[in-house]
């Protein structure tokens, strides 16, 4: 059986230079219901972040969707691949967008997950322990 169909966690990490369109973010939310996956963004400057979970195809249909909308600085900054064993994941929650305004409070959402180490370094803040 693919990975594909099995029902395996998948995730990826995308940075911008901001999130501040509201027209992007509505097709962002209207691309996660779609596709059924979970999308976490921090919005309203910069850095942008986007972070999604959700099925295999899910998850590459999202980010395909994000790279489509030709944000400022786009990076794919971990491309999409299965959730480590050992984190839980954001959520199992699927179809929806949330929101989070700091890099702050996305931090404590990517550590509650036990997703914080693979954030971190994904994002470039590995090694700076006076970051995050």
């Amino acid at each position: 059986m693919s990975s594909k169909t099995t029902g395996a966690l998948w995730n990826a990490l995308i940075r911008t230079h901001h999130i501040t369109s509201r027209k992007k973010v509505a097709k962002l939310k209207q691309a996660a219901t779609t596709h059924n996956v979970f999308a976490l963004l921090r919005s309203g400057g910069c850095p942008g972040i986007m972070y999604v979970q959700g099925s295999q195809a899910g998850v590459e249909s999202w980010v395909a969707v994000v790279q489509k909308l030709r944000y400022k600085d786009y990076h794919l900054a971990s491309k999409p691949a299965p959730v480590s064993e050992d984190a839980s994941g954001v959520t199992d929650a699927r179809g929806i967008l949330y929101e989070i305004e700091s890099v702050k409070d996305y931090a404590a959402r990517m550590d509650a997950a036990g997703l914080l180490p693979w954030w971190r370094k994904a994002m470039g803040f590995s090694g700076q322990d006076d970051r995050l």
